[in-house]
């Protein structure tokens, strides 16, 4: 792990810390951590915008609305290829929230987030896009462990 040193003005340092202490980080390596990913994640998103990605998809939309439910599952199913999987819940008697979690290619996930959000009566649409870092291999397998981490063993 490298180190290195800043300096910050009174001011600055005075809010970094209330932010520290607002979002529960345990000091401010942790905290400069973070900005720094959230900041570099979203340089590699305008330099990659057709790079790997993952997404969370969430709206909230009026299932009461002439075929919306039909029109979203279509593209859901449309785009299958996009999308992992979807999680429906009722909010209230005419309002649903769905949530659909999207893979692939970045410029591709947000063409099909845009439609999804603008049909009619979908409202409070929100996409939260995650581009893969660098030297990711997007499928990948993950070997069975038994206790302690060690290796199961299979019986034929």
């Amino acid at each position: 792990m490298e180190r290195f040193t800043i300096s910050l003005d009174d001011q600055l340092a005075h809010e970094f810390d209330h932010l520290i202490a607002e979002r529960g980080y345990g000091n401010r390596s942790e905290a400069v951590r973070d900005i720094l990913r959230v900041h570099l994640a979203r340089l590699r998103e305008t330099q990659d915008q057709d790079g790997p990605c993952v997404a969370n998809l969430s709206y909230v939309y009026n299932h009461h609305e002439r075929e919306l439910s039909e029109r979203l599952a279509g593209h859901q199913h449309g785009h299958h290829e996009l999308t992992i999987a979807s999680t429906h819940a009722h909010l209230d008697h005419e309002h649903c929230i769905e949530t659909v979690l999207l893979k692939g290619p970045a410029s591709a996930v947000r063409r099909f987030a845009d439609t999804l959000m603008a049909e009619r009566g979908v409202h409070h649409g929100q996409l939260n896009l995650v581009m893969a870092e660098a030297g990711q291999s997007p499928a990948h397998q993950h070997l069975p462990h038994g206790k302690a981490g060690k290796p199961a063993r299979h019986r034929h």
